[in-house]
């Protein structure tokens, strides 16, 4: 029988295979166990993206929520993740629930639980939702109409509250100033209309609702952005790009050139503009696959950095408790103080705008100044599409201990905080481990230069197929 078990974030599943509103009814009650023990009166803040059924799925999850004396926010349209987790922080409810998949492909749905403080359940909190969710069905709840006139049932506008935090947050002056110059990806994903309204002069590509994505899993890495690239390329109008993925947590940069810049110099540029120019301070919390360099440029400035395994959840952990700077993930998730204990694409776009606006300097010369006090260095990944027997034997290999070299690169020492990063010397790292959200063993290396990068990737991925 199908077991319904949350990955690193959240639970997804294939669209009418077991993403079905029965099972979207067995987590939501499951949910409401889970709220009916936080409080005599409980609240929760439900949303969905632009996926395929989302309102229906939302609004069946509120429906049962309802019936359980959980009073239900519900949020009007498509909402991004960041709008969830703030609405349930600024509502003083006990949770969020927005339906999505994030990047995965267009064939996906999901359900993610966001707590009180505006940012994921920790862990511990998803363990005991689940332990809640039954094997038999769950009868349908009564209508949405019966429940909004009990007052059971709100409707929530997430979309101008997190419009009104960016206004009170931001130079919008600066921003408007360079807006011109940008261009943003929506990948027809939740973020959509927040830029409209926030930057009406910047240029905008699939900015409309299409659930199928085109076909392209909404994920703002290079590979799917080669519009927003030429696009750059071939007009002097434009100075960078940003892209976030389909709940708009995850963020795609591009520098004037048309140059995507990853995840590990986003977070630099971010660490270096939040400490020189807002004089914050604070923690530094990485996840396990973030480049070394990050914790090079904390030793310089002073700052504490933590390592965590691999899951926004386990960053927002020390969010909430410590005084935190930055929590980032090499996939494009960061989260700054200021804000929410969230990652949220759309907000880290605007604070490297205001960088740019601030300074007057390029996204690469920004670069140019991190490289003249720590080097430059490039981090690249293979994602491995295996079948599970595969996948399963190279990573219990990994567990034996079995690769001491691969090609030529010796490895030097092995470091398990999430799955398997060998350091190869002065060569660098390379690490292996398999994905919590997708069918996908990734392989992920840092080096001098993205040439010597691919190399280490390339003799790696030769040493365990072969």
């Amino acid at each position: 029988m199908y077991k319904i078990k949350f990955g690193t974030d959240g639970w997804r599943e294939i669209i009418a295979d077991q993403f079905t509103t029965a099972n979207v009814r067995k987590v939501s009650m499951a949910t409401a166990k889970w709220l009916q023990k936080q409080s005599d009166k409980p609240v929760c803040v439900v949303g969905h993206d632009c996926r395929f059924g989302g309102e229906m799925f939302a609004e069946e999850t509120a429906r049962i929520l309802a019936s359980q004396g959980v009073t239900v926010h519900l949020a009007k349209g498509i909402v991004s993740t960041p709008m969830v987790s703030l609405g349930a922080k600024h509502l003083n409810a006990n949770a969020g629930i927005i339906i999505t998949a994030s990047h995965n492909p267009p064939t996906y749905n999901g359900f993610k639980i966001k707590a009180g403080y505006g940012g994921p359940a920790t862990q511990s909190v998803i363990d005991e939702v689940e332990s809640y969710i039954l094997d038999r069905e769950i009868s349908p709840a009564l209508p949405l109409k019966h429940y909004e006139k009990m007052g059971e049932i709100r409707w929530a506008d997430l979309e101008t509250m997190y419009l009104d935090h960016v206004r009170s947050h931001f130079d919008m002056n600066a921003l408007q100033s360079i807006s011109s110059g940008l261009v943003y990806d929506a990948m027809y994903g939740a973020g959509q209309n927040v830029i409209k309204k926030l930057l009406p002069d910047a240029a905008l590509l699939h900015a409309t609702h299409n659930p199928g994505f085109e076909g392209r899993a909404p994920e703002p890495i290079l590979k799917n952005l080669p519009e927003i690239s030429e696009m750059i390329d071939q007009n002097e109008r434009f100075i960078c790009g940003l892209a976030t993925d389909g709940d708009a947590d995850r963020i795609g940069f591009f520098d004037e050139k048309g140059r995507f810049v990853d995840s590990h110099h986003l977070i630099l540029l971010l660490i270096n503009y939040l400490t020189e120019y807002k004089g914050f301070t604070g923690k530094v919390v990485k996840s396990f696959s973030v480049s070394d360099k990050v914790e090079q440029l904390c030793k310089l400035k002073g700052l504490q950095s933590i390592t965590t395994k691999i899951g926004f959840k386990y960053i927002c952990e020390y969010m909430v408790t410590d005084d935190v700077l930055i929590g980032a993930e090499e996939s494009g998730g960061i989260a700054i103080k200021g804000h929410i204990p969230e990652r949220d694409g759309i907000w880290m776009g605007l604070v490297l705008l205001e960088y740019m606006a601030k300074t007057g300097k390029t996204i690469s010369a920004l670069i140019a100044d991190i490289y003249s006090t720590i080097g430059s260095f490039a981090v690249e990944r293979y994602d491995l599409h295996l079948d599970p027997e595969t996948k399963d034997n190279i990573v219990n290999q990994c567990k034996a201990g079995d690769y001491a070299t691969f090609g030529s690169y010796i490895v030097q020492s092995i470091e398990d905080t999430d799955g398997f990063k060998f350091r190869l010397g002065d060569a660098g790292w390379v690490m292996i481990r398999p994905s919590g959200t997708e069918p996908v063993l990734r392989v992920y290396a840092e080096s001098v230069n993205s040439a010597a990068a691919f190399s280490i990737l390339d003799a790696v991925k030769n040493a365990i197929l072969n």
